[in-house]
């Protein structure tokens, strides 16, 4: 992320000394590791405290980034119940947020051996929803993953029975067809953990987003596709935007503050007193396929414990687990790795 996005400011450190830091608007939390499921309270600590130390995965050069710009929050989880307790904390800070829910079902497979049941996720989904409304609770199946277990008339038929459960709790399904040649610890791993697993060809694609789209519309909700090149219009999926001015602007157009930043266009009498969407800022670390808005990201690669065979934030399940080790012995530190 260009630091030219974010205003800098001063911020005062744990040991009471000055440091500089970017102050982002949008926080992402966090593409890069489960911050609801397995640091949710460490996240708290650090936004009262004001700032986290963050670490960049290319150098290893630290960073700092305050929250004193702060305005919305993006939760990316698998499993966020350990943060609902802390909803109403947020709340009373006037802090925006929603929720991109990562939803599978590859129980049978193996392929998510640290989540919980999927009957205990699809509760939390609800409950999360009943709570904050369903455009703020985006369920994403992703990946689609083939093997030679799993082909697209069984990946449809597991989105369908979660569908049924979710649909009445969302607006939106996401979903990415497994990219393995471009993570080569991805494919690596897959290959050793599950036989026959590949990309998909054109043509399975094709047939896969004609079952989601029919799917989608029966439901109600809209189906997207998460920075896919492919165009699946003709099924009524579209390309989406996980950090997304479309419902920063539906859900969040009392503040100001975050409108200005979206580049949404002010109210006035010709538009009814509300705001439009204007010209965002593209987040320019994303993949050119990517629709997302610019956010700052404070999680880091190597850190999530829930083992997920295809995951490409984590190197090896050995890394994560002595990263989580480290930040379970020190769970105060101005970072996720324990420093």
């Amino acid at each position: 992320m260009a630091g030219s996005l974010w205003e800098k400011g001063a911020i005062t450190l744990d040991d009471g000394s000055k440091a500089e830091a970017q102050l982002p608007v949008i926080v992402s939390a966090s593409r890069s590791t489960d911050i609801p499921a397995c640091y949710a309270d460490w996240f708290m600590e650090r936004l009262d405290k004001g700032y986290v130390k963050w670490f960049n995965p290319f150098n290893n050069k630290p960073l700092y980034v305050g929250f004193a710009k702060t305005r919305l929050i993006v939760f990316w989880s698998k499993n966020p119940k350990p943060l609902l307790r802390h909803l109403e904390t947020l709340d009373r800070r006037g802090i925006n947020y929603y929720f991109q829910f990562t939803l599978n079902d590859y129980v049978a497979e193996k392929l998510e051996p640290g989540v919980p049941s999927v009957e205990e996720r699809v509760a939390t989904f609800g409950e999360l929803s009943k709570r904050l409304g369903k455009e703020r609770v985006v369920w994403r199946f992703d990946p689609l993953v083939l093997s030679s277990r799993i082909g697209v008339e069984q990946l449809a038929g597991k989105i369908e029975r979660l569908g049924d459960s979710l649909a009445q709790y969302t607006t939106s399904l996401v979903f990415s067809f497994i990219d393995i040649g471009a993570y080569i610890k991805v494919g690596r791993n897959l290959k050793q953990c599950v036989p026959g697993a590949r990309e998909f060809h054109p043509d399975e694609m094709e047939d896969l987003a004609a079952r989601i789209g029919k799917l989608a519309k029966s439901w109600g909700i809209t189906a997207r596709t998460c920075a896919e090149k492919v165009n699946l219009g003709k099924y009524g999926i579209e390309p989406n935007r996980c950090i997304d001015d479309r419902l920063i602007l539906n859900c969040f157009s009392h503040d100001s503050a975050l409108m200005k930043f979206i580049g949404a266009e002010p109210p006035s009498l010709l538009n009814d007193q509300k705001w439009t969407l204007g010209a965002s800022k593209k987040d320019p670390g994303q993949r050119a396929a990517c629709g997302c808005i610019a956010s700052k990201d404070i999680g880091q690669y190597n850190t999530c414990p829930h083992q997920c065979i295809y995951c490409y934030a984590n190197t090896n399940p050995q890394s994560a687990c002595e990263n989580c080790a480290r930040h379970r012995a020190n769970p105060h530190a101005e970072s996720i790795l324990g420093e």
